[in-house]
């Protein structure tokens, strides 16, 4: 059988799974399976539980866990409410204020937790409510908190340039590296756009009155909050880029520093620890499953020539090698209104590794803009996580358009930003570049 007839019946296949609602883990999996059997031999089928041992048995993906049970255990912290109050405060004198305090807080919490789960939750409880209360455009407020919450899987310590390092065998701390001044301009693009909007149109986020601000000593005094964040961020972040620890090395760290921190506040309680253990099993259970079936599935693919195959029509096609990476970006932006983000790196990056390294582009660049691009799928509808999160906590009145519309303009800012980082690749390169 031709490649292209394998990868028609094997993307095909896979795609109509996928539509029955089968979960990705599932469906790359069975597919794999069946056409191993199919196009190698029944005996073949034998070689799948090898190669997903094999996969176990690296060092690097203890510490998805471990960020997940960090981020669960912050959850109960408190520390959440805290950042957001200290923005909340220095900020909400501004028009749209309290919407740009939403982004500041989940952008200082992405520096701690690495998934988005915890952002979109928290804030959605604590500051939705309170930008509805004072009048704010549902949509500004909503969009606020999807924005911002998406940006905890792309500023370190990100739980997706763990995986993407993995796959494409790249420097964790210079994805890491390399992606905090992204996600900085994009939190950036975020406030800029929200303050935009509510100085020509200040009816959309009005000011916090001036009765309810703090006067300037006692928000001096709120700056004391930031310890306990900035030691947890020098736990985890400090410890990979003075290269004490590796990731994770320094997963372990912060996940102890959390539940300590947890205590000194006096909020660690045992029902809460088992309640963290058990939202980690799941989630990170979730993650393994779509490594390993993807992983099927695409060492398969590459192993009876998908990867040549691609490799040949893309560079063939003409384009020249900017082209390539921006058929590469419109296929990740595809891809994210349908698979998660854990079941795209696992199919594209093994193929799309060896040709960014063909064309001459620097891996860490193409990570980093892999995972800006990335950040776009957990808004798009119809499948974007942040929405259902979100929607999970949001008042009866806030529907599910209502979150949709919400999270137009932001989808906007991101691909902004993808095109930012594609124009400018110093924007990714230069940090790692002066650390390394």
């Amino acid at each position: 059988m031709s490649i292209e007839w394998i990868t028609i019946l094997m993307f095909g296949s896979l795609f109509f799974l996928l539509g029955l609602g089968l979960p990705v883990a599932f469906a790359c999996g069975s597919v794999g399976v069946v056409f191993t059997a199919l196009l190698q031999s029944p005996e073949a089928v034998n070689l799948v539980s090898t190669r997903i041992f094999g996969l176990m048995m690296n060092y690097l993906l203890a510490a998805i866990p471990l960020f997940i049970f960090m981020a669960c255990v912050l959850e109960r912290s408190g520390i959440i409410e805290e950042l957001y109050e200290l923005m909340y405060q220095w900020l909400g004198a501004i028009k749209g204020g309290v919407a740009s305090a939403t982004v500041v807080a989940c952008t200082m919490l992405a520096a701690m937790v690495g998934v988005i789960g915890a952002s979109e939750v928290t804030m959605g409880v604590i500051a939705l409510p309170q930008m509805l209360n004072r009048k704010y455009d549902k949509f500004i407020a909503c969009g606020s908190i999807l924005a911002g919450g998406t940006l905890g899987i792309l500023i370190p310590p990100s739980v997706m340039l763990i995986i993407y390092g993995l796959v494409d065998n790249s420097s964790i701390g210079r994805l890491y590296a390399g992606a905090i001044m992204p996600g900085l301009m994009l939190s950036t693009l975020f406030i800029l756009y929200i303050t935009t909007r509510c100085y020509i149109n200040p009816t959309l986020g009005p000011p916090v009155p001036p009765e309810e601000r703090l006067p300037l000593r006692a928000r001096l005094k709120l700056l004391a909050r930031l310890v306990a964040p900035g030691i947890l961020v020098f736990l985890v972040l400090g410890t990979i880029f003075t290269g004490i620890a590796a990731p994770t090395e320094a997963a372990g760290v912060g996940a102890a520093g959390a539940i300590l921190l947890t205590a000194l506040q006096g909020k660690l309680k045992w029902k809460g620890v088992i309640e963290a253990a058990e939202n980690t099993l799941k989630s990170s259970a979730m993650v393994m499953w779509t490594i390993f079936g993807a992983n099927i599935f695409v060492g398969l693919y590459i192993m009876v020539g998908g990867g040549e195959f691609v490799t040949q029509m893309l560079l063939g096609s003409g384009l020249g090698k900017w082209g390539v990476i921006i058929i590469m970006q419109l296929i990740l932006i595809f891809l994210g209104c349908f698979i998660d983000w854990v079941g795209i790196i696992m199919l594209c990056v093994p193929i799309f590794g060896p040709i960014v390294r063909h064309l001459g582009f620097d891996p860490v660049w193409f990570g980093v803009l892999f995972a800006t691009n990335l950040q776009i799928s957990f808004l798009s509808p119809p499948f974007g996580y942040a929405l259902f999160y979100l929607k999970g906590v949001a008042p009866p009145d806030i529907s599910t358009t209502d979150i949709w519309r919400s999270s137009a303009p932001f989808i906007v800012l991101q691909v902004v930003g993808v095109v930012l980082v594609m124009v400018f690749p110093e924007i990714i390169l230069w940090l790692p570049s002066l650390l390394y």
